[in-house]
């Protein structure tokens, strides 16, 4: 079942990208192929916890179409043993999505995320997404011990592994926020260890403006660190995400979305259980008592308003409005005691 969904996600995904690369003559079919190949790892995580749900809704199916599930609860064996085997199998499942699939999805969602940036959207790109616009905050000790500079860059853009600004503004903070100094440059070139400004004025309390020609401001920002606190979370592990999460509070960039994405893959094992569960609840009636047709349909659809739930839950939790671990495990915590207490008014009620 997970091959099938893979299969018939890549399809429509392969025919968006062409429909993309027909206006990006620099895209050949070759380089569509790569990015689509590349993201089938992402795509396996994305519908594990729905090949879960329908590959165990057809096997608990089969089961009752075959009474062999009769057969077992004539030989004593009650539901909840029978149904520890796949839920742990399904939990395991979802804890090698985590744990083994998502370091390699991470890999190749990045080179994709790349290729199609530099061939189907090479005007694009993460910081395209922002306006252009670059805030950052990092250690200053230039002028009081631990100093913190607050940096807005304008119009910022990519050209050959080198990034350039435009109205760049250095605010510099003693660490009781209190502002000692004002930078203003025309335009900046973030090198090695430290922002080129050119055209800069320097402006203090109670002092004349200052003018210089260039001024190099030292940072411990890099291009790549750039590039990446703008990239998607996709592109990163479950295991790099925590240490990402904490650089990117300690440089002032909004780590919402990454901590969403770290504890979803957490909750993942969970969420695959769930499905297990559901699964079970809407295929493990005998023929008899119901029509199979009804049963499975509305298991499917309690599966898609899971995940309906669960994406309402993360827009939530992106803007703020409730806590990330709220955001983040609820629908898996909520299903899960849902689908048990369909399987007691079934199996024990």
């Amino acid at each position: 079942m997970l091959f099938a969904l893979a299969t018939l996600v890549a399809l429509f995904d392969f025919l968006e990208l062409l429909r993309e690369s027909a206006v990006a003559p620099q895209a050949s079919f070759g380089i569509v192929t790569e990015i689509e190949l590349l993201r089938l790892p992402w795509s396996f995580m994305q519908i594990l916890p729905f090949a879960v749900l329908l590959g165990g809704i057809y096997a608990f199916w089969r089961l009752a179409r075959s009474s062999e599930l009769v057969v077992a609860r004539a030989a004593g064996i009650s539901a909840w043993q029978f149904l520890a085997g796949p839920v742990l199998l399904a939990c395991m499942f979802g804890m090698a999505g985590t744990a083994l699939l998502s370091p390699l999805s991470a890999l190749t969602y990045g080179r994709a995320e790349t290729l199609d940036n530099m061939y189907l959207k090479p005007n694009g790109g993460p910081l395209s997404l922002n306006g252009g616009d670059l805030w950052v905050r990092q250690a200053d000790t230039g002028l009081t011990a631990k100093g913190v500079a607050v940096v807005h860059a304008k119009d910022v853009q990519l050209h050959d592994r080198m990034l350039e600004a435009d109205k760049v503004t250095i605010l510099r903070l003693d660490p009781q926020n209190t502002l000692l100094a004002r930078i203003e440059a025309a335009k900046a070139t973030l090198d090695h260890g430290h922002w080129a400004l050119q055209g800069v004025n320097v402006l203090r309390p109670d002092a004349a403006p200052q003018y210089s020609v260039s001024l190099d401001f030292p940072t411990d920002l890099t291009v790549s660190r750039v590039q990446e606190s703008f990239a998607s979370p996709d592109s990163l592990s479950f295991w790099a995400l925590p240490g990402f999460i904490a650089v990117l509070k300690r440089s002032g960039f909004s780590a919402i979305q990454h901590e969403l994405a770290f504890q979803a893959l957490a909750a993942l094992p969970l969420l695959c259980a769930t499905m297990a569960l559901v699964a079970a609840g809407f295929s493990m009636r005998p023929s008899r008592r119901g029509s199979p047709g009804t049963m499975l349909a509305s298991g499917v659809g309690c599966g898609f308003a899971l995940f309906m739930v669960s994406e309402v839950a993360n827009q939530f939790g992106t803007s703020g409005a409730i806590p990330v671990l709220l955001a983040a495990w609820a629908p898996s915590v909520a299903g899960l005691f849902l689908a048990l207490a369909l399987l007691l008014h079934l199996e024990d009620g």
